[in-house]
């Protein structure tokens, strides 16, 4: 099974291997909450609105898990998920970012492909080996974005991490995301980790619009 942050690396790839242009600060933020949505479902963290706490520090042994895992573990800090999402994502956002990029590769789902630009710039692309994982990633949301069913848990959990960086206007149509933005509404009221996600990447958009505003003046 892939991890949260896997699925959401993949669902952040064009279909030509490129990343998606999403909201700055919002990779960054949304990659450290999978983390914790993984760490959360293997027992290992839990959540309130006051504090997260580490319940269980045996490693899991999957290094995208469990560095963040010690660092909150031997923190000796007390704060709540928003915070730590901070912390994080200002820490260990990168290696996150390659270790999962590198699990996807190694699993034979994704390549890299470096190519020039110009003959002098570099860019490189993950273009898809196996696309079934990402295919089931999709029909999953689609599943519980179009039904009224109870979801699994860990469907909601990734669907309110990819809405906080809007990666599913690039999923679904804008008229079926009109049509789907009530059932989303209804699910991020599930899912405590993805909220918060939410509200920190909110914060940072609000911080960079008045920035903006105060340089026009």
């Amino acid at each position: 099974m892939l991890t949260f942050t896997e699925e959401i690396m993949l669902l952040m790839l064009d279909d030509d291997g490129l990343f998606l242009p999403i909201r700055g600060g919002a990779v960054e933020h949304v990659l450290v909450g999978a983390v914790l949505m993984d760490l959360a479902f293997a027992n290992r963290i839990d959540t309130d609105p006051e504090k997260l706490l580490v319940i269980d520090s045996t490693p899991t042994g999957d290094s995208l898990l469990d560095v963040p895992l010690e660092r909150l573990a031997n923190s000796g800090e007390t704060m709540n998920t928003k915070g730590w999402v901070e912390v994080l994502a200002r820490e260990q956002a990168a290696e996150i970012r390659q270790q999962a990029m590198n699990g996807l590769i190694g699993a034979g789902i994704l390549e890299a492909k470096d190519e020039k630009f110009l003959w002098v710039f570099r860019s490189r692309r993950y273009p898809t080996i196996d696309g079934r994982a990402e295919r089931e990633v999709k029909l999953r949301m689609e599943d519980v974005l179009l039904s009224d069913d109870m979801p699994d848990p860990r469907d909601v959990a990734l669907i309110c991490l990819v809405d906080a960086c809007d990666i599913l206007n690039d999923i679904f149509s804008e008229r079926e995301m009109e049509r789907v933005r009530p059932r989303i509404e209804q699910l991020r009221m599930m899912d405590l980790i993805g909220r918060e996600v939410g509200s920190v990447i909110a914060d940072i958009e609000e911080s960079i619009t008045m920035a903006m505003a105060q340089v026009a003046h």
